[in-house]
Parts: structure tokens; C-alpha cells; sequence
């Protein structure tokens, strides 16, 4: 991503959390692990975050990145990040995070380091059972879009952050802009930080198949430069909600200006070094795919192509 302006560069660093194993891409474990080194590999894995995976598949990636490793006759010269996703009650999951932890975060052959867990939580008391329990770690709380979790949002644990679910494998898993635009802005105005996951695949609002098979259905499906754009506008209260709604409803990729300096939206803009900040914010998405969306800024002429493995 060399050639890429300042801002773009800002925009998309360690953004793509690769989640391969998950609908609609669904891969097998050491497919998604070959893929995964791949990318780290490639010419854009600048923009790459954190392998994936549920709690209870960690030895499988383990044992699925040491077989890749092997056929490729190589370590990674650095620790897999890895993000798992654990389910209440949640000692169980985080053993196996710990275990993990204590087996291949270091030494000798291929390594990996659980460094974030990810749950659904019900209430405050489980947001907050989970943020104890692991300690030491990234924690992401799924929050819904509705009803309207002011609450939870403001009582989290110091340290905790929200993840948001911005799409699925049905047209009805799409939220609306306007939701979408208001949960931001409540994150944003208690300063929380967030992830999202699902559904980004397009870094332009528009609409494509659900999913990858035969005459799958159809959806507008939210763009991740829409979503990170607005959101650093709303960071820095450069737009009112209404205003970021807008921004995500936008399907003109030449209404989003990347310079060194700044970035924009249709003149409303934020300097690389606002971005910068707002990326603590605004922290990545998850996506089954890293090609779709790096392809994605290829096409629109904002990335170079990649070549063909």
C-alpha cells in the first residue's frame, strides 16, 4: 500500500480482521490458514488484523497453521493475532485461550497469540463477568442495534469495546443507515470503541449476493469506507447523526476524497493525523474475505491490484 495516500494508508491499517472460517466463505481450517499467511505475505497486509476463530477451534488452527507452516517450509517470523470467540459461561473458552496462550505464543515453529476475545452478552453483569475474566486481553462485547443499548453502552467495563453486526447471509441482516448511524454516534459520544463484523465485504454502499452461491439473494449491503468515514466525521463531530446516515447511504465512490492530509466526504473532512486518532475508535471490521475488499479498492483505483497467486 505504498503508493496509497496518507490518509487511505491511516484509513486501513490492520483494519480487515480475517474471519474465513465463518458464512458465507465457511473454509476449512487449513484453507483459511493458507489463505491467512497469504495475505500476511502480500502486498497489501498492511490492511490485515487478526486470524478469527471460535475458542473451542484453537488447537485445530493450530494444528492447521503448523501443517501450512510445513508445506511452506517457513514459520512466520512473528505471532499470528489471533481474536477468539467465546460463549458464556465463559471459564471454558478462556482456559482454552490460556492454554493456547502458554503453547504457541512462543518459541520454536509456527506461533500464535490469542490477543482479543469476542462474545454475545445478554446484560451488563455478563459484559462485565467477561471483561473480569479476561484480563489481560482485548474484550468486544456484541452489542444490538435495537432496542437502543444506551445503557450497556455507558456501563461497560473501562477498557471493554463494542462490536456491531452490520450484515449476514439474509437480506433482513442488513441494519438500516439510520440505526447504524445512531449506534455509532453513541459510541462515539462515550468515547467506546468498536468493531464491527459481517456484511462489509464492498467498500461502497450497494447492492450484491448475500452470499457466493447460484442465484443467491440479493441486498444494499453497507460499505466499509461509508462506515469508517463516517465515523471518524462523528468522532470529531464534523456531522450530526442525520448527516451520517447520509454518509453511509452513499453509493458515489467519488464523493470519498483520500489525500495525504486529509480524508473527505463530499468537503466535510478530517486530517490524516484526526484519523489516526479516530482509527482508536473506529478499531476494524470482520470479514470471511480479505481479497473481496482489498479487490474492492483495486477496481475503485484507490489500491493497486495484487497479483494473481
Amino acid at each position: 500500500m505504498e503508493a496509497a495516500p496518507r490518509a487511505l494508508t491511516t484509513l486501513l491499517a490492520g483494519l480487515v480482521d480475517f474471519a474465513g472460517l465463518f458464512p458465507p466463505a465457511g473454509l476449512g481450517m487449513e484453507v483459511a490458514a493458507e489463505r491467512y499467511a497469504r495475505h500476511r505475505a502480500g502486498p497489501h497486509r498492511a490492511a490485515l488484523g487478526r486470524f478469527v476463530v471460535p475458542a473451542a477451534r484453537l488447537e485445530e488452527l493450530a494444528q492447521g497453521a503448523c501443517a501450512q507452516a510445513a508445506r511452506a517450509g517457513r514459520a512466520p517470523r512473528r505471532p499470528w493475532p489471533v481474536s477468539a470467540l467465546v460463549s458464556s459461561p465463559f471459564h471454558a473458552d478462556l482456559g482454552r485461550v490460556a492454554r493456547f496462550n502458554d503453547c504457541h505464543a512462543d518459541g520454536a515453529g509456527w506461533r500464535g497469540r490469542v490477543e482479543a476475545v469476542e462474545a454475545k452478552v445478554t446484560d451488563i453483569d455478563d459484559a462485565r463477568a467477561l471483561a473480569q475474566a479476561a484480563a489481560g486481553l482485548e474484550v468486544f462485547v456484541e452489542v444490538p442495534l435495537q432496542p437502543w443499548p444506551e445503557d450497556l453502552l455507558e456501563d461497560l467495563e473501562p477498557g471493554t469495546r463494542a462490536k456491531i453486526r452490520t450484515g449476514g447471509i439474509t437480506p433482513e441482516a442488513f441494519p438500516p443507515t439510520g440505526d447504524l448511524a445512531a449506534w455509532i454516534a453513541g459510541c462515539a459520544g462515550c468515547r467506546l470503541p468498536f468493531k464491527a463484523t459481517a456484511g462489509l465485504h464492498h467498500a461502497i454502499r450497494g447492492a450484491h449476493p448475500v452470499t457466493y452461491d447460484a442465484g443467491a439473494p440479493r441486498a444494499v449491503m453497507h460499505g466499509f469506507l461509508n462506515l469508517f468515514v463516517a465515523a471518524a466525521l462523528l468522532y470529531w463531530e464534523r456531522i450530526d447523526v442525520r448527516t451520517a446516515a447520509a454518509v453511509l447511504e452513499e453509493r458515489d465512490a467519488r464523493a470519498f476524497e483520500f489525500a495525504e492530509e486529509y480524508a473527505a466526504w463530499r468537503g466535510r473532512a478530517v486530517t490524516a493525523a484526526e484519523l489516526a486518532e479516530a482509527r482508536t475508535f473506529a478499531l476494524g471490521f470482520g470479514s470471511c474475505s480479505f481479497d473481496e475488499p482489498v479487490g474492492d479498492l483495486a477496481a475503485l483505483g484507490l489500491l493497486s491490484a495484487a497479483p494473481t497467486p
